[in-house]
């Protein structure tokens, strides 16, 4: 027997948009474009009446000469590039292989996709959202400048392409395409609209994003899409990180944090950001790839496997939100007895709060029927049980726990794996865009690391200072870049987390080893050159050079 229906019903906007499943972020892009483009709305459009293929770009391409000049005197070659460069491909090089959509380069390559093959699992709706909570106006202005950004060349009011408009190559194959499109509106349905429950990691992702678009007259487009997907896999990693430790600790306290609303969230804000005071901060300690430094591998190690230990609780803690939801549902439209709250929807924190023993009633009463209902489902009678429900039965729980821990027993391991494959392909495991590494062999443990395009990623932001309301680039020194990634995102480098204490000698020796890993890595990317043995004259350069006023 399982559970069925809506029992086994287990994700949650309130908590995340995210269903737990592997992400790929081409795709989360791609499903982005349109709720950029319509204010939160997704798109809607008529159903192709067969899957798109590459070959058919190649044709569009090839039968229009007057655009591209001599592209149908190498057909080959504008295949290849088309495939390699411009196309978003699901099991590349293999038998199956299939078109996605186009690479996400410009805003309206979502007209393109496939859509059985570009699902996102809610990521893209979780960014938008994200952006959209995100306060003193950087929600606003970072989805503006998305928007700028990934719609060039495009009149949004009548959504025609404008020739007059300077864009790369790439984007104007996309462009010249888009142009065969000419039924897409927005869709009707109304979307689901909840604040994050971290206002802060929605702040932090809305900076970081403005920051990175402070690049765009300096890096080539498709390197800065690039960055932009590796920036928003970040922040997605480090949001649900959070929320494994966040959302268990709000239940243990039978309430939302008063410190995360809107008003009192500790985050900073300005050119010094930072979420080293928020009281359920992340920490994380990185392994920068010295083969040799075996102590600091177990370090990194351990400090993954502690997030990723917590899986569970929050499984158990995401079952109770969204059950505390339906019964609120249930006793606020059906029978009376509670009343929603100003806004008409209740929110986590709102549904934290029924867990309060004044509607200890209530909810038992409710439960206690979705419990027989569940038992009955089960085709089981009191005599002939199933071990799992008989085992829970046992325990002399009251009915809510019961019903619960029931939901456990039978989906726990289910959406574990899931949301292990979630993070580990948000982490980007063995990528160099990544933070996690782990070994081919089954059952290897996994650690974080710091791959180096992410750690390029991040230095781009690291350099940017303001100056009179602009951003500007400066070197930046060694210590102040560590406090940066220390006290924004809780990656640690050179030091052990506050709650770790000192630390051994061993401890203290290999952080010490990381240290100089960094800076051999900081080295081979281009970032830092060794004048002098001064820690003080050690300093990290800006790549890209803005200049005030530039």
């Amino acid at each position: 027997m399982g559970v069925k229906g809506r029992d086994k019903e287990f994700r949650t906007p309130k908590t995340t948009y995210v269903d737990f499943k592997h992400i790929e972020m081409d795709r989360v892009l791609t499903m982005l474009f349109p709720r950029l483009k319509y204010e939160g709305y997704a798109s809607r459009r008529p159903p192709h009446g067969k899957e798109l293929t590459v070959e058919e770009f190649v044709d569009e391409f090839l039968d229009h000469p007057e655009w591209f000049e001599d592209f149908d005197k190498y057909p080959k070659v504008v295949h290849k590039w088309i495939e390699t460069d411009l196309m978003d491909v699901v099991n590349r090089g293999r038998a199956n292989q299939a078109l996605a959509s186009p690479r996400p380069l410009h805003g309206n390559t979502y007209k393109f996709r496939n859509a059985k093959r570009t699902r996102d699992y809610g990521a893209a709706e979780q960014i938008y959202w994200m952006l959209y909570y995100a306060r003193k106006g950087k929600g606003q202005n970072a989805r503006d400048s998305l928007k700028r950004f990934f719609f060039p060349g495009v009149d949004l009011v009548t959504d025609r392409y404008d020739p007059s408009v300077s864009v790369d190559v790439e984007t104007q194959a996309i462009l010249r395409l888009d142009q065969q499109v000419t039924q897409d509106t927005k869709d009707s349905k109304e979307p689901t609209r909840f604040p994050p429950l971290c206002i802060g990691q929605a702040d932090l992702l809305a900076e970081d994003v403005l920051r990175l678009l402070a690049y765009e007259r300096y890096i080539p487009r498709s390197v800065l899409v690039d960055y932009l997907k590796t920036l928003l896999s970040f922040h997605l990693a480090l949001y649900h990180l959070k929320l494994m430790h966040l959302l268990p600790r709000m239940l243990k306290d039978r309430s939302g944090s008063e410190l995360c609303t809107q008003q009192k969230c500790p985050a900073g804000n300005g050119n010094g950001f930072t979420l080293a005071d928020c009281p359920y901060k992340i920490a994380m300690l990185v392994d920068m790839g010295d083969a040799e430094n075996q102590e600091m591998k177990e370090l990194a190690r351990r400090s993954a496997e502690r997030f990723y230990r917590q899986i569970p609780s929050f499984v158990h803690a995401n079952f109770i939100v969204k059950k505390l939801d339906e019964m609120a549902e249930y006793l606020s439209k059906k029978t009376g007895k509670i009343a929603a709250p100003p806004s008409g929807t209740f929110t986590a924190p709102d549904l934290i709060a029924l867990m309060k023993p004044d509607l200890e009633a209530d909810r038992l009463a409710y439960f206690k029927f979705r419990l027989a209902s569940l038992i009955e489902e089960s085709g089981a009678n009191a005599d002939d049980l199933d071990p799992e429900i008989r085992e829970v039965m046992d325990m002399g729980l009251n009915e809510f726990d019961s019903f619960i821990e029931i939901l456990m027993a039978y989906r726990s391991k289910y959406h574990r794996q899931y949301i292990t494959e979630c993070l580990d392909a948000l982490l980007q495991k063995n990528k160099d865009t990544g933070m996690l590494a782990q070994a081919r062999t089954k059952g290897s443990p996994r650690r974080f690391v710091l791959g180096s395009k992410l750690l390029e990623v991040l230095l781009q932001l690291a350099v940017l200072d303001q100056e009179d309301g602009r951003f500007v680039t400066r070197e930046l020194k060694i210590e102040d870049l560590l406090t940066f990634l220390q006290r924004r995102y809780g990656i640690h480098i050179d030091r052990l987390p506050d709650q770790a204490g000192e630390g051994s000698i061993l401890e203290r020796r290999a952080l010490r080893l990381n240290l100089e890993a960094f800076k051999r890595r900081l080295r081979e990317i281009g970032f830092y050159e060794d004048l002098s043995d001064a820690y003080v004259t050690q300093k990290v350069s800006p790549r890209y050079r803005i200049e005030a006023g530039a």
